[in-house]
């Protein structure tokens, strides 16, 4: 993914993180987002999403996708959204989606040998 913003996924078609971030914050449950680009062995790569959740809210994973769906065009909707506690975010407050792919390698470098 380069650093503007925008991944190549779904089969060559670019998809702006920031425009899936705002559909998920559309969502009333929704408090914090951040989008990434992730390895997918069809379409190269593919957004997954990390949400935070408000005090006391809950929703299933695939509500939250049909969310953004009906608010994006459909190929731009993540396939997996994990929610998190909190974001990793630097001093000033910026959201540190680096750490987020760094953890995602890992994940899948564990999936892989594990």
């Amino acid at each position: 993914m380069s650093g503007n913003g925008v991944m190549n996924g779904s089969g060559g078609e670019n998809i702006s993180t920031v425009e899936v971030e705002q559909a998920l914050l559309s969502h009333t449950a929704v408090v914090d987002a951040a989008v990434i680009g992730v390895a997918d062995d069809r379409w190269g790569e593919r957004p997954k999403a990390f949400v935070v959740l408000g005090t006391g809210q809950s929703i299933d994973e695939r509500e939250l996708i049909e969310h953004v769906r009906s608010r994006i065009a459909h190929y731009k909707a993540p396939d997996v959204i994990e929610l998190l506690s909190a974001l990793p975010r630097n001093s000033t407050g910026k959201v540190q989606k680096s750490r987020l792919r760094e953890r995602e390698r890992a994940n899948r470098a564990h999936a892989v040998t594990g």
